[in-house]
């Protein structure tokens, strides 16, 4: 039995508001719902729990695999290499307007390697797992016998009890002056001061939790939902991630809140986008103990 099953918090039957009027056009308007009672992961899914999953299904992740020639018809042989995102410190030159200048498709970056070949999870096992795509988070959900959150649950979750606050804590960014989570400070993206500590990710737990036991709902890792993001006619399938990460800034991306989201296409792993997982309270929680 892993102690990961025995991590969820139960979010009650009830009316709850999400969304914000405060600061991106898709987080308005702030919204009333209704939602059934559920159980979510206290944090993110980390790399030893990741990897205890590949172990037994010897699972490989889209990011170790060549991109899929149907979905990328155009793509030249010699570039149908193993692949993934990385964040990639620019020179002070670059406009800040350009976000492709800070990133790149590293070949041999995935899950293990979360910046490149020649890097390791050895000494990060407790940190949230990265370089994982929509498909990949799904398939752990459905080995652990639990499944992703709606975008709505999770905001829910990560308010922690709180109605109409920016973030996960209340209305203050750095309340006493104290860091809440693992963000950017510093003119992004040219320097971090990392006066939160960290650069890259952080371990799970490493900052408060919420009102409801949740950790690192805010910064830290972006996470994957299953709630779909509207694209237009024929553009590429999109889900809700939610809950910005280490590289979001006050000054740049100020999305390390509950009510921010994007849209992030399904085949896409990076270096700052893991997941938790939640399940229905209908006893599939208790039978996925008996069975782990």
């Amino acid at each position: 039995m892993t102690g990961r099953l025995k991590e969820m918090i139960i979010i009650p039957d009830g009316d709850y508001r999400v969304g914000s009027n405060s600061f991106y056009p898709e987080e308005a308007p702030v919204r009333s719902i209704h939602l059934e009672t559920f159980a979510i992961d206290v944090a993110p899914v980390t790399n030893a729990e990741f990897a205890r999953f590949v172990k037994e299904t010897g699972y490989l992740t889209v990011s170790e695999q060549p991109p899929d020639p149907l979905v990328y018809p155009d793509l030249p042989a010699d570039e149908r290499i193993p692949e993934s995102a990385v964040f990639i410190p620019p020179a002070p030159s670059v406009d800040r307007r350009e976000p492709m200048a800070w990133w790149a498709l590293v070949a041999g970056a995935d899950w293990k390697h979360p910046q490149g070949p020649a890097s390791g999870i050895e000494n990060c096992m407790n940190h949230p797992v990265v370089h994982v795509a929509y498909d990949d988070a799904l398939a752990y959900a459905n080995w652990i016998g639990k499944r992703l959150p709606t975008a709505d649950e999770w905001e829910v979750a990560a308010r922690g009890g709180l109605v109409d606050q920016d973030y996960a804590w209340g209305s203050e960014m750095t309340p006493g002056g104290r860091w809440q989570a693992n963000v950017w400070q510093g003119p992004f993206p040219w320097i971090n001061e990392q006066t939160d500590g960290w650069y890259w990710t952080s371990p799970v737990g490493s900052y408060p939790a919420n009102g409801y036991g949740l950790v690192d709902v805010c910064g830290n890792v972006w996470e994957w939902t299953c709630t779909l993001f509207p694209v237009p006619d024929g553009e590429q399938e999109r889900r809700m991630i939610k809950g910005g990460s280490f590289l979001c800034a006050e000054n740049y991306c100020h999305r390390f809140r509950p009510a921010a989201l994007m849209g992030q296409t399904v085949d896409t792993a990076t270096c700052h986008m893991g997941f938790r997982c939640a399940a229905d309270s209908d006893g599939s929680v208790e039978e996925a103990i008996s069975h782990h």
